[in-house]
C-alpha cells in the first residue's frame, strides 16, 4: 500500500523557488557560455551557439511556466487546500485531487502523471491492491473526472490544470524510497553498490527532486560516499569512479547542496585526484564539478588549497577538446579569488595559458584568466620572459572580439607598467600599425583607458630618451 502525505502550500512553494533558482543558475551559465562563444566568432562553433541558444529558450520557457503555474497554483491550490476533498476523488499515490484520473488494469484509479512514474521505475504490480498488472494500459477514467470538475464547480473553484511532469522541484515520498534503497545498496557487495551508483547518477542528472533530497537528509551524501574511503575499489572500477564524480555534479548544480558537499572531507581530494585518472569524462566532469561548487567564495578558497589548481593546470596543458571548457571554466572562476592566483602561477599556468593562446585554443576564457593573473608581479615577470606582448599585441589588431581586445590591453598595460623591453615592442607596433591608438579611439570604455595610458607612457619614455640624448 502506498502511502503519501501531504505537503503544505509553504513547503511547495519553497521548493518551487529552489526549481527557479536552478533555472536562473542555469540561464547565467548559458549566456555566459553563448557571449564567450559567440564572440570568437568562430563559424565552425555555430551550432554550439545555436545549441545554447536552444537550451536558454527552453530554460526561459520553464520558468515563465512555473511562474505562470505558481501563480495559478497558489488561487486554485489555496482555495482547495480550504475545502474537504473526498477521498475517492484523491490520487492514492500523491493524495492530492486528481487532474487526469486512469484506470489500471486492477480496475484501481489514479492519477496519470503519478501512476506513469511508478510503472516508468519498473514497478509491475498495482500500487493499492499489489496485484500483478497483466498490461500497463492506462484507461481514462471519464466518469471520475466529471465527477470531480462538477464537485469543483459546486464548491465555487475549478480543478487545476493536469500535471506534466510530477518532478515539480520536490520530493516525494516515493522519491525518498527508491534513494534510501539506493543508498543502502552503497554498502552491499560490489555488484550492488555500482548497481545503484549508476542509477542515483542517472536519477540527479534527470530529475531535479532528487538533488535537493540529499540537502534534506544529513545521512544522504555520507552514504552516497562511503566508496571513496576505498581508494583500490574506485582504481580498479573506473567506471564507478564516473559514476560517482558525475553524481557529484549533478547535486552540485542545486545551490543548496554547495556548501555541504564541499565541506564533506573526502569530495574536493577525490575530485582532485579524478582530474589525474579514469576516463576522460571523468576528468570533464570532475572539472564541470569544481567550477560548480566554486560559485561560493568560501569553497574557491578550499579548493585553492586542495592543490586542485595543479591538477586543472595539468589537464589542460593537455589539450583535449572535450574537458577545456569545463577546466578553464574552473581555473577561471578560482582565480577570481585573490588568494589563489599565485598558487596557479606557481603551477605554471601562465606559460600553458599562453601556449593555448598562441595555438587558438579557447581564446577568450584563458584571456580572461591572464587578466586576472597579470595583476601579480611574477605572472608579469614570467609574461615578459616569454615575449607575450606579440601574441596580445597581434590579437589586438585582428581580432574582432572586444573582451578579447579588452583583456589583452589590460594584460598589456600591466606588463608595460614594468618593462621597458615590453613598452619597446609596443612602441614598434605603434609605429608599423597604430594598433593602440586604433584602440584608443575605437575600444570599449575601459579598453581605451589602458590604451591612452600606454600611449601617455610611449610619450613620456619618448620626452626621457630625448633629454638623455640632449
Amino acid at each position: 500500500m502506498v502511502k503519501s502525505e501531504d505537503m503544505d502550500v509553504s513547503e511547495k512553494d519553497d521548493n518551487r523557488n529552489n526549481k527557479a533558482k536552478e533555472l536562473k543558475l542555469e540561464l547565467l551559465n548559458l549566456a555566459t557560455e553563448i557571449s564567450i562563444e559567440d564572440d570568437n566568432n568562430n563559424e565552425s562553433e555555430n551550432g554550439v551557439i545555436l545549441g545554447r541558444i536552444d537550451e536558454a529558450i527552453q530554460a526561459l520557457t520553464a520558468l515563465k511556466e512555473l511562474k505562470l503555474n505558481k501563480k495559478n497554483k497558489r488561487s486554485l491550490s489555496s482555495t482547495l487546500d480550504q475545502l474537504h476533498v473526498p477521498d475517492e476523488y484523491r490520487c492514492p499515490i500523491s493524495k492530492e485531487i486528481m487532474k487526469d484520473p486512469v484506470v489500471l488494469s486492477t480496475g484501481q484509479t489514479y492519477d496519470r502523471p503519478f501512476i506513469q512514474r511508478w510503472l516508468k521505475d519498473g514497478n509491475r504490480l498495482c500500487p493499492q491492491t499489489q496485484q500483478v498488472l497483466t498490461h500497463v494500459e492506462l484507461t481514462p477514467n471519464h466518469l471520475v473526472l466529471e465527477l470531480i470538475k462538477q464537485w469543483c464547480k459546486d464548491h465555487g473553484t475549478e480543478l487545476p490544470p493536469p500535471l506534466q511532469d510530477v518532478h515539480d522541484g520536490f520530493v516525494t515520498d516515493g522519491d525518498r524510497n527508491q534513494l534510501n534503497t539506493l543508498l543502502e545498496k552503497m554498502s552491499l557487495t560490489l555488484s550492488e553498490l555500482k548497481e545503484a551508483a549508476k542509477e542515483i547518477r542517472t536519477l540527479t542528472r534527470r530529475m531535479p527532486s532528487f538533488r535537493s533530497f540529499f540537502g534534506e537528509s544529513p545521512n544522504a551524501l555520507p552514504q552516497l560516499l562511503a566508496p571513496l574511503k576505498d581508494s583500490v575499489i574506485l582504481e580498479d572500477h573506473p567506471d564507478l569512479r564516473e559514476d560517482l564524480v558525475t553524481t557529484i555534479l549533478n547535486l552540485s548544480i542545486h545551490d543548496n547542496n554547495k556548501k555541504l558537499i564541499a565541506d564533506y572531507p573526502l569530495v574536493i581530494p577525490f575530485l582532485n585526484e579524478s582530474l589525474k585518472c579514469g576516463t576522460m569524462e571523468t576528468k570533464t566532469n570532475a572539472a564541470a564539478a569544481l567550477f560548480t561548487l566554486s560559485a561560493l567564495d568560501e569553497n574557491k578558497l578550499l579548493i585553492g588549497e586542495s592543490g586542485a589548481l595543479k591538477s586543472l593546470i595539468d589537464l589542460l596543458e593537455q589539450g583535449h577538446q572535450s574537458a577545456m571548457k569545463d577546466v578553464a571554466s574552473a581555473i577561471f572562476n578560482l582565480c577570481r579569488k585573490r588568494e589563489n592566483r599565485a598558487k596557479a602561477i606557481r603551477d605554471g599556468a601562465v606559460k600553458v595559458i599562453l601556449q593555448k593562446i598562441k595555438e587558438k585554443t579557447h581564446v577568450s576564457e584563458l584571456l580572461a584568466i591572464l587578466a586576472l593573473l597579470s595583476t601579480n608581479h611574477k605572472a608579469i615577470d614570467e609574461l615578459e620572459d616569454l615575449e607575450s606582448a606579440g601574441c596580445l599585441l597581434s590579437i589586438i589588431r585582428e581580432s574582432n572580439c572586444e573582451p578579447d581586445r579588452e583583456n589583452c590591453i589590460v594584460i598589456l598595460h600591466d606588463i608595460c607598467g614594468y618593462s621597458h623591453f615590453t613598452l619597446k615592442d609596443v612602441r614598434n607596433e605603434e609605429k608599423d600599425h597604430g594598433t593602440i591608438s586604433k584602440l584608443a579611439e575605437n575600444g570599449t570604455s575601459r579598453a581605451k583607458r589602458k590604451a591612452n595610458s600606454i600611449l601617455d607612457k610611449l610619450k613620456s619614455n619618448r620626452r626621457m630618451n630625448y633629454t638623455h640624448t640632449a
